[in-house]
């Protein structure tokens, strides 16, 4: 699991559009947490400081304490809005984290070892299906990331969710099958010749085919 990360910001009033947009001129993000049977509590952050956690890109599956006057809300960001044309972010939304809180969130996927893939090493191709995977979780144990071990996949191998070591309280939301996660795949170039060859062996049962109906009829 992650350090927990502080994030600076204040308390503001709602505001109309002049407002918010003067909070933004400002250096400063609009944001709101809510949840946890508590009413929304509006506050403003730094740009500076949210868009670089949001760069790091894990933002959405870090729990963070929010400082609002030297008060500390344990929250998870769940919605960033980002300006249409210029792409900067110009409101987040937090959900605030109660005790035993359990959440869902996307985790990257890490795959290691590649050298010792002998079907990598053959030239086949790490096909990668879920770059995230969905878990749901307790707050204080969300994984930084899952690491799949490469070794030992041949070609044509499959890597399925079963293959992640998960905790005991950490689940991933697919749970009627063991869903795939990668696998290694055969070059496009082998493909392409084994299917062209395939092709032409075909072609070439036609043509016997089609001889041997001429070497019927002059039998007849």
């Amino acid at each position: 699991m992650a350090e927990t990360q502080i994030l600076a910001a204040e308390t503001r009033e709602k505001g109309s559009k002049g407002a918010v947009r003067s909070l933004r001129r400002e250096g400063r993000v609009p944001a709101v947490i809510y949840g946890d049977k508590k009413s929304p509590e509006l506050i403003a952050v730094s740009y500076k400081d949210v868009t670089a956690l949001y760069q790091t890109g894990t933002f959405m599956s870090h729990v963070l304490d929010v400082e609002i006057g030297g008060k500390k809300e344990r929250v998870i960001p769940r919605d960033v809005q980002f300006e249409p044309v210029r792409d900067f972010i110009i409101h987040v939304d937090f959900l605030r984290l109660g005790k035993n809180a359990t959440v869902t969130v996307d985790v990257p996927v890490h795959f290691h070892n590649h050298e010792a893939s002998p079907g990598l090493k053959a030239g086949g191709v790490l096909n990668i299906v879920r770059h995230e995977v969905e878990l749901v979780c307790p707050a204080d144990a969300i994984p930084e990331q899952l690491d799949i071990d490469l070794t030992g996949y041949e070609m044509g191998d499959s890597i399925h969710i079963s293959a992640v070591k998960l905790a005991s309280n950490v689940k991933p939301t697919i749970t009627d099958r063991d869903f795939t996660i990668a696998t290694i795949a055969a070059p496009a170039a082998v493909v392409s010749a084994e299917a062209s060859a395939g092709e032409e062996t075909k072609a070439e049962g036609e043509e016997k085919s089609d001889e041997e109906k001429a070497s019927d009829k002059k039998e007849d």
